[in-house]
């Protein structure tokens, strides 16, 4: 095994699984020091002893001080590298076959209410600038469609459609159609004959969320728009866009949708990360 394997773990992820760049970055981590660990106590003993090689790394990991979150997060990466490497025929037992993750208390995720999230709409609702009305636009969509603010920014013109009443959010390899309902297009419509082209200075561009100059807005930027709001209307720091996407998730569960469906619409490649949801 060598660092050329972990390489080709990597590309499978993305081309596969559609994973994200962040996703990426934190399983090269782990599986690098997970590597590190085993070129010094011999790498060659995972074919004959790999269970205790591992077990070795693990300890290694507690001695560390490690939280118990961090360590499952490690696990979760050696178990489906393994698998991987078990399944394309580059080991010939899977040492990560027994592996169990130490257990992890979730925390019930916070959310906004219907009343919380109109509060905090009403502060750029009131204004009449472009931005404004953008901020507003961007508000709507991440509680209509549960989006990551990654993708929100990350969203082009060309990914709106709306005559069909649907947005294509790409992510990594993979795509996902999020449908959205008549207010929400009608919204959209207006934004891009209006705020938006106020905003735009180069023809070319084709982001749909513009900051003063034109150019893409960052989720940073993003994040400190919804921070000013938030502050403005009282609600402290508590409301992210993270809030705003727990909000979606909750808001259709609770209106009985089936969670293999509030899994697709948040784009979760697992049906633990949608279950955390059922505990509010």
């Amino acid at each position: 095994m060598e660092r050329q394997d972990v390489d080709t773990f990597l590309n499978f992820l993305a081309r596969e699984k559609g994973c994200s760049r962040n996703t990426l970055d934190a399983y090269r981590n782990d599986l690098t020091q997970m590597l590190d660990f085993f070129l010094v106590e011999g790498i060659e003993k995972l074919d004959s002893d790999g269970d205790n090689l591992v077990m070795s790394f693990l300890l290694k990991l507690r001695e560390k001080g490690y939280s118990p979150s961090t360590v499952a997060r490690k696990v979760a990466s050696m178990k489906s590298f393994f698998r991987f490497m078990f399944e394309s025929g580059r080991l010939k037992v899977n040492p990560g076959r027994n592996l169990l993750s130490p257990q992890v208390g979730k925390h019930a995720p916070g959310y906004l209410s219907d009343q919380e999230y109109h509060r905090l709409l009403a502060e750029p609702a009131g204004l009449s600038t472009p931005e404004a009305k953008r901020d507003v636009m961007m508000l709507e969509i991440l509680y209509a469609t549960g989006l990551r603010v990654s993708e929100l920014v990350a969203l082009n013109t060309a990914d709106i459609d709306l005559k069909q009443c649907h947005i294509c959010c790409v992510r990594g390899n993979g795509v996902r159609q999020l449908p959205i309902d008549t207010c929400i297009c009608e919204l959209l419509d207006g934004y891009l004959r209006g705020a938006r082209l106020d905003l735009l200075y180069n023809e070319k561009e084709d982001a749909l969320f513009l900051n003063g100059r034109g150019g893409r807005l960052t989720r940073q930027g993003f994040w400190q728009i919804i921070k000013g709001y938030a502050i403005k209307a009282d609600m402290g720091t508590k409301v992210t866009p993270r809030i705003l996407r727990h909000s979606f998730a909750i808001n259709k569960l609770n209106k009985g949708d089936r969670i293999q469906s509030v899994q697709h619409l948040l784009g979760h490649a697992y049906l633990s990360s949608t279950r955390v949801y059922k505990q509010v």
